[in-house]
């Protein structure tokens, strides 16, 4: 038997609600249990450029004029940002360099600098 498109979202939305209800009961049955979790996402960002490495190296005290700066213009590519984080804020973020494929192998590395900076924290 083969499954149809719509079949295939049908069972992700199901596992989707399934593991939703399971997480549900889990902090209904802990209350500390978000503190303990750690969760992530990717999203594609356009990288810009503030200032020069010269602007951001000179000192300037609180009564200084402002210096010049050109227009801020984004990158023409993408990069992949790649954030974990827990209930306190960021642990763990990472780009993806540009044309790498997002696989298996790439992942378990990113898991692993992922659970080193767990363990630091």
């Amino acid at each position: 038997m083969r499954l149809c498109h719509s079949d295939f979202y049908d069972d992700q939305r199901e596992q989707r609600q399934t593991i939703a209800r399971d997480l549900f009961e889990r902090l209904c049955e802990d209350v500390q249990f978000l503190e303990n979790t750690v969760t992530g996402d990717e999203s594609g960002v356009y990288r810009y450029d503030p200032e020069t490495k010269e602007q951001s190296s000179q000192w300037k005290g609180p009564t200084s004029p402002r210096p010049k700066k050109g227009h801020q213009v984004r990158s023409k590519t993408k990069a992949m940002l790649l954030a974990f984080f827990d209930s306190e804020g960021i642990v763990h973020h990472e780009y993806a360099p540009n044309g790498q494929t997002i696989n298996k192998e790439f992942y378990m590395e990113i898991l692993r600098c992922l659970h080193e900076s767990v363990r630091r924290k």
